[in-house]
């Protein structure tokens, strides 16, 4: 099958390309966190840019990243925080997640010409981000809440993930890290 995968900067996104991101999305998540939306995805940060990886014309997987400046420790530290990460169930344990990824990393230093990519995710996924060479960095981090907005939440706990951009991932500053918003 014909796979192809481009960069789309959020607001070059086409109907079709939104309707397809819908339908991708809500076939992981809608008895769960009810539908989709572009602009507020769960709750969660939006993307400035999306990798959209296609098997022929099926949307088959998607990395989002949006462009923010937070603090890690003293250091301000521009990062591709990303999130929206997901492979349609019929094209898991091919390797296009993870092609999808390098996809979105190699955007991460040439396009959006952030210091880091930055992520949070689940214990259990961890093995997959670190095969596509993200790094496990431990600290507190502090955001908004992605329910109100507004609260503030500390976390501990992690798992949160750094890869090389235009800065290598061994520059990582230390301290403590706020988001300056809500997670992805």
């Amino acid at each position: 099958m014909n796979e192809t995968l481009r960069l789309q900067r959020h607001e070059d996104l086409s109907m079709m390309e939104l309707d397809a991101l819908e339908k991708l999305f809500d076939g992981e998540y809608l008895s769960d966190y009810g539908r989709w939306s572009p602009d507020a995805p769960y709750g969660y940060s939006p993307a400035d840019f999306h990798v959209l990886a296609f098997q022929g014309p099926a949307l088959a997987a998607h990395v989002g990243f949006q462009r923010r400046v937070i603090s890690v420790g003293t250091d301000d530290v521009v990062v591709a925080g990303t999130g929206g990460v997901l492979v349609d169930h019929r094209f898991r344990g091919t390797g296009l997640g993870g092609r999808a990824m390098r996809h979105a990393q190699k955007a991460m230093r040439d396009e959006a010409g952030v210091d880091f990519g930055f992520l949070g995710c689940r214990k259990d996924v961890v093995p997959f981000y670190e095969s596509a060479g993200w790094l496990e960095v431990h600290a507190t981090e502090r955001c908004l809440s992605r329910l109100d907005r507004i609260s503030v939440i500390v976390s501990r706990g992690g798992p949160t993930l750094i890869c090389s951009a235009t800065r290598d991932a061994s520059e990582w500053p230390h301290g403590d890290i706020d988001l300056r918003g809500t997670p992805w």
